[in-house]
């Protein structure tokens, strides 16, 4: 049993999602953030940087935090959605990618465009003009794939949850069609529609 420690952000669904793929047995506990639960001893216990998201294996005791590095956990230890050999180093050249480019990016973008409009036309003039540009790169490495790197993986459900707000970046997804279309067939599977609402129903799954 996976004690998952989240929230209803694109870093805490990647993490669902794919339990949810795994079809591995799960307790999803929300996390409030702003230091209400995420700042507390017993937290940091768990995640020593207060991040969500957070896991702890009920049985060993092994806990681990970090998106990125429960991904590749997770993944390694199923043997599934993280392939051997070449196939494997596309994936996480994707998945670092999210980690490194499209999650710090993205969440400046949330600060600015959607949370403090009007604060700073710098920084939302900076930021929009940044997100377009990863969209670009996504929208350029998706045409004529239906996934990032090789099959469905853990890159894509690295990535998938922070496409899924376009809204907040204030991007239309018909200027990048590619990007659109996957972002569409990764949102019909059943797994990733379970993901999406932990730990609780927030809003429906954001339709282009």
């Amino acid at each position: 049993m996976i004690d998952l420690y989240t929230a209803t952000t694109p870093n805490g669904r990647k993490i669902s999602i794919l339990l949810e793929e795994l079809g591995l047995p799960y307790e999803a506990h929300a996390v409030k953030l702003g230091g209400r639960d995420n700042d507390t001893p017993e937290y940091r216990k768990i995640a020593p940087s207060g991040m969500i998201p957070a896991i702890v294996e009920r049985e060993t005791g092994f806990r681990l935090m970090e998106s990125g590095a429960i991904l590749i956990w997770l993944a390694e230890r199923e043997g599934r959605f993280l392939p051997t050999g070449a196939e494997r180093w596309a994936v996480l050249e994707w998945l670092f990618w999210q980690v490194g480019s499209v999650g710090p990016i993205f969440g400046q973008a949330h600060h600015f465009l959607r949370y403090n409009v009007g604060v700073s036309e710098y920084g939302e003039k900076r930021y929009w003009e940044l997100t377009q540009k990863l969209y670009g790169v996504l929208d350029k490495r998706l045409t004529g794939r239906d996934f990032v790197a090789g099959d469905y993986s853990i890159a894509d459900m690295a990535i998938w949850p922070w496409i899924s707000r376009f809204e907040f970046h204030k991007t239309d997804l018909d200027s990048f069609p590619a990007v659109r279309d996957w972002y569409l067939r990764i949102a019909e599977r059943p797994a990733v529609q379970r993901g999406y609402h932990q730990p609780k129903y927030v809003n429906d799954i954001p339709m282009p």
